[in-house]
């Protein structure tokens, strides 16, 4: 199962967050680190879900890149 996640950069750091995983998110100092972050995020996450036995989302979410006209 593989979920979509998007990354942001922010003034002081990156983030991510994975919209079929409502507060699944994490941070880092650089990209590398809030990828590895965001990995384990999600299977936490999930471990969590299934632990409760709480059923565990589809993946709905997608990326694109949109180019902007001037």
């Amino acid at each position: 199962m593989k979920f979509a996640v998007v990354y942001e950069e922010t003034p002081n750091n990156y983030s991510a967050y994975v919209p079929d995983l409502p507060g699944c998110m994490a941070t880092g100092k650089t990209r590398a680190e809030v990828e590895r972050n965001i990995r384990e995020a999600v299977a936490l996450h999930v471990e969590g879900l299934r632990r409760e036995r709480r059923p565990v989302p589809e993946p709905k979410a997608w990326t694109d890149l949109v180019e902007a006209r001037p």
